[in-house]
Formats: C-alpha cells, structure tokens, sequence
C-alpha cells in the first residue's frame, strides 16, 4: 500500500515547501547522506530540485571522481575505483537506476576553513535556497558540555560550514535516537538540549520513517543496494534505522559487523523518528564554535574540543528514567 509522501503541510518539512532547489547533505560522512534520502526522494516527488552531498570517508584520491570544486568531487554510477568502499557511488547508482540524476557530491575531509568553501561552492553553483544538514544519530547536538560527544568533530565541521550559508531555509535532521550510546553520548543529554532549542523555537518536530510510503520504501531499497555493495564495512548506523523502520526490537543484528559484536543492540522504533531544528540555533549553542572556527585541518578541530573540555565542567551522566 502506498500512503502517499512524508508529510509537507506541519513539522521539519513544511519549511521546505517554498524551496526550489535543496542541498542535502551527510554531516557526519560514512553513510549520513542515505539517511537524508527519504527527505530527498520526498521533494523530487514535489517537483523541487535536489543536490546530494557528503562528507566522504571514501579515498576520493584512488576513485574516478572528478574534483569540480574546492574540495568537491563528483560521484556518478560510472566513477571507478575504490569498490570496497564508496557509499557514494552506489548511491548514485542506485539513483540512476530508478530514473534519477546519478550525481552525489563528495566533500573532503578538512579542517572547518576547508568544508566551509566546500559549501560555499556548491551553494553558489546550484543557487539553493535550502539546506538540510543530516546526522544519522543525534550527537550532532552535543552542545560540548556533555558527559559525551560521540563523533563530534565532522559533524560540527559540517555545521559550522552549513551555517555560513547564506540561504533562506537551513534545517538539521537527525534521525536515529540511542544508536549513539555506543559512541557515549547520553541521551538525556540530547533531550535536554532538545528541550532547550524548543524554548528558542527552533524545534521543529519529529516525523516517522513507515514501510509504505513511497519515498520510505525507495530508501529502504537503496539503503540495501548500498549495504549490499560495501562488505565489511556497512553501516551499523543505516542497518539500525532501517531494521527500525521495519519493526524489528531489541538485540536485531542484520549485518555481518554486529553479528559478533559484544555489545547488546537495542533497535527500537525511536531510531526511525526524524527530529528536526533550525540550524543557525543548533551552531549557536556549540559553546566550543570559536575555538574552531579557523581550523585547518581535523585534527586542530579534534585537539580545540578536547582542550575545550579539558577546562570546562561537565554535565554528570544521567539515566533516562524507565
């Protein structure tokens, strides 16, 4: 049964219904531009226009793909090299295989100085008027004075970046609640934060990722297609969304790298919940943002968090109760 599309008229998306051409892009790389898809395939159904983009962990040096901007590779179904491990790639064909632009651009891994210009470019080149910058997980959050940040220093490179944008609409979408806990975030930290971005009235709701909505039924496809063509190292972030949205419970493990692992998984139907903020007052509460505003490289982003923390007091970890 198909229901239709994600819903446009309350909530993260309707902000987007005004726009003509939407960014969309992976903050934390890996696979986080897949989890923005279903958001994608949602506004193509609308007639709007989208650009894919994603902080690459993928070696752009050893592929095909052509660098067309600062920073900035294109990704087609036909780029060669790197087969192992190229997210990007087949994502774009699987997008080419079912009628769509084959286009998904890479950005390069850099310092906050370098994925700014990265951003800047493709804003400039495709003249959007949206952004959606996505986290698969919920640590792109973490405001620095939590008990854990989890990944913090690509997804707050890739906030940063995104909010140097001049466009009318900028939005977060995180989607993906508790699959940070193995990366230590404490997840009433994240509600806290939630609560608190609520009172600026920059929350914008949550939506469901369900089985029989066309835009959801394509990204469970593609997800697949892309988990298929990367073994060894799919994502246990994409697996646990979507074994989510599937109804699976509990200790579900649905691909090769979880079915040894020690660590019990809890998939759960908050994983497939789509949260959605205003990006300018998510980078507005990064308490550490100006300590890396002019970092060249990761690892000068990486050392700024840590000597940040170092020095500040920490919120104590806190259950959630149950």
């Amino acid at each position: 049964m198909d229901r239709g599309s994600l819903g446009f008229e309350s909530g993260p998306l309707h902000r987007l219904r005004g726009c003509e051409r939407v960014l969309i892009a992976g903050a934390g790389g890996g696979f986080d531009v897949l989890s923005g898809l279903p958001i994608a395939l949602s506004l193509l159904e609308r007639g709007q226009q989208v650009i894919l983009a994603n902080l690459t962990f993928t070696a752009v040096t050893r592929t095909a793909a052509v660098e067309v901007g600062p920073g900035v590779f294109e990704a087609r179904a036909d780029s060669g090299g790197a087969q192992r491990y190229f997210p990007e790639k087949h994502l774009a064909e699987w997008l080419g295989g079912r009628g769509y632009a084959d286009r998904v651009y890479m950005i390069r891994k850099g310092g906050t100085k370098a994925v700014r210009a990265s951003y800047r470019w493709l804003a400039e080149e495709w003249g959007i008027d949206g952004v959606v910058l996505v986290d698969g997980g919920t640590d792109l959050l973490m405001t620095g004075d939590e008990a854990g940040l989890g990944t913090p220093v690509e997804d707050i490179t890739s906030l940063l970046a995104a909010q140097a944008l001049d466009v009318p609409v900028k939005l977060i979408a995180c989607v993906g609640f508790g699959i940070d806990a193995h990366h230590g975030v404490c997840h009433a930290h994240f509600l806290e934060n939630v609560a608190a971005l609520a009172k600026l009235g920059a929350y914008h709701g949550v939506f469901a990722l369900t089985p029989g909505i066309r835009a959801v039924d394509e990204w469970l496809d593609a997800v697949a297609h892309v988990q298929r063509h990367t073994p060894g190292r799919e994502s246990i972030v994409c697996a646990s969304i979507t074994d989510a949205a599937r109804g699976e419970f509990g200790d579900h493990r649905s691909v090769p790298r979880t079915r040894d692992a020690e660590d019990e998984l809890f998939i759960n139907p908050l994983m497939s919940m789509v949260w959605g903020f205003d990006l300018d007052a998510v980078a507005g509460r990064v308490l550490y943002r100006n300590e890396i505003e002019e970092a060249a490289t990761p690892y000068e982003v990486a050392a700024a968090i840590e000597a940040f923390r170092d020095r500040i007091a920490l919120r104590p970890w806190r259950a959630i109760p149950g």
